[in-house]
């Protein structure tokens, strides 16, 4: 399994950007797709979660500004990000879990800023 993270970029506060994952490579029914992000000194948190039926899931500091999405069908996972702040400035990961294992991309950045 094959993650490739795009759409980071530069983006001004309050603004939105759409990040992408595109899986490829042998995948399964059942899985997890994820987002996570880490800033320079910082550790990786995990920012959002959709499982195979769509169901999503995101910590409680993620909730509201952040909707991970998927199509299935083109084995994509989506992550749109309202009102972005500086403090989300960070490269954003995916990774697909299934069957116990992990697999990750390798990051797209996104940077707030004025």
């Amino acid at each position: 399994v094959q993650l490739q993270a795009s759409g980071g970029g530069l983006v001004q506060p309050g603004g939105s950007l759409r990040v992408s994952c595109a899986v490829s490579g042998r995948t399964f029914g059942a899985n997890v797709m994820s987002w996570y992000r880490q800033a320079p000194g910082k550790q990786r948190e995990w920012v959002a979660s959709i499982i195979s039926n769509g169901a999503a899931n995101y910590p409680e500091s993620m909730k509201g500004r952040f909707t991970i999405s998927r199509d299935s069908g083109k084995n994509m996972a989506y992550l749109q990000m309202n009102n972005l702040k500086p403090e989300d400035s960070a490269t954003y990961y995916c990774k697909y879990s299934a069957r116990g294992t992990h697999y990750w991309g390798q990051g797209t950045l996104v940077t707030v800023s004025s």
